[in-house]
């Protein structure tokens, strides 16, 4: 008889386990290689209970408003003052309080709203075409007092809109413009933070040996412009777009000094005198109406936003990686 045949397997390998240290193998490689070891690291890197704190209460500060202007939305006036801010009352009023908010006063609400649109559009969207051409030509043309310019652009940054609120309307005053459209729209299409943006931009974003290789096939400046750069523009278009149009909308200031008649208010300035009916004479308090009209305001905004977002990160990262 023979004798028996022993049948050997080899045992399966194990995957090494999430969490585990790794290998031999593998550490040795990290101590012999100090690139292979930051690869290692960034590949996974090291929790730090701190910073995601940090980042948890960051969170919770930008959320918080938001929350309670959602739910102070569904509540009446007289359940604003009866009830807690951070939780909702006993009637779920949101859509009384929007169709509310639209037919109060004869629906200045919406003409508050149309006149938003028109500043942003001509202002906002003017104010992104300036600087679009204008950092274009500083970045890519050279011509005598390109520095001047520099300087002057990096000064426009640095002096606060405030700081020129009377010579404005001192200015447009004299002109005629105030209590017109004008008078926040021409203001609206000067930004020099987004041509000072778009002149960074597009001195990363344009190869200079891409336009020469369009004049050397005969191109002239604008179809080099429109064909050929304008694309490669567009992040940091959308960008500026998204700046510029913030500001318009959010702006309070310069149509608060310009403005008096309420027919052409904006948004802001708008809620802002219901809100201030409270403190007048015979005055009906609409806290409900102005929470409303607050989170109405600023769906648009979030609209923009979400809609743009993979071009705004783009712009942002535009330059951050040198090949």
């Amino acid at each position: 008889m023979g004798s028996p045949t022993t049948v050997t397997s080899e045992a399966a390998p194990v995957p090494p386990q999430r969490g585990a240290p790794p290998a031999p193998r593998l550490r040795s490689r990290l101590r012999a290689d100090p690139s292979a070891r930051r690869r290692h690291s960034v590949a996974r890197p090291r929790r730090s209970v701190l910073l995601t704190a940090l980042t948890g209460l960051v969170v919770v500060y930008s959320l918080l408003p938001l929350v309670w202007l959602v739910i102070g939305a569904t509540k009446t006036q007289q359940g604003l003052a009866t009830s807690f801010g951070l939780w909702f009352g006993g009637d779920f009023a949101l859509w009384d309080n929007i169709t509310e908010t639209f037919t109060y006063d004869d629906g200045v609400f919406t003409r508050w709203l149309l006149n938003t649109l028109l500043y942003v559009v001509l202002g906002a969207g003017g104010a992104t075409v300036l600087a679009v051409l204008g950092g274009y030509a500083l970045a890519k043309f050279a011509f005598p007092g390109k520095r001047a310019v520099f300087a002057v652009v990096i000064g426009a940054v640095a002096v606060p809109g405030t700081a020129l609120a009377i010579p404005t309307f001192l200015m447009f005053s004299e002109m005629g413009l105030t209590n017109t459209p004008w008078a926040v729209i021409v203001p609206s299409l000067i930004s020099p933070f987004g041509l000072y943006l778009m002149w960074v931009f597009a001195t990363e974003a344009i190869p200079t040996e891409l336009m020469e290789a369009a004049r050397m096939d005969g191109a002239g400046e604008l179809r080099i412009f429109f064909q050929v750069c304008l694309p490669l523009l567009a992040p940091g278009t959308v960008t500026v777009l998204l700046f510029t149009m913030v500001h318009t909308w959010n702006n309070y200031f310069l149509p608060l000094i310009m403005i008096k008649d309420p027919d052409w208010y904006p948004l802001p300035l708008g809620l802002n005198s219901w809100n201030a009916q409270a403190a007048t004479a015979g005055g009906q308090p609409v806290f409900h109406l102005v929470i409303t009209g607050s989170l109405i305001t600023i769906l648009p905004l979030i609209a923009a936003f979400l809609l743009l977002q993979r071009y705004w990160q783009s712009g942002l990262a535009a330059g951050s990686v040198k090949e």
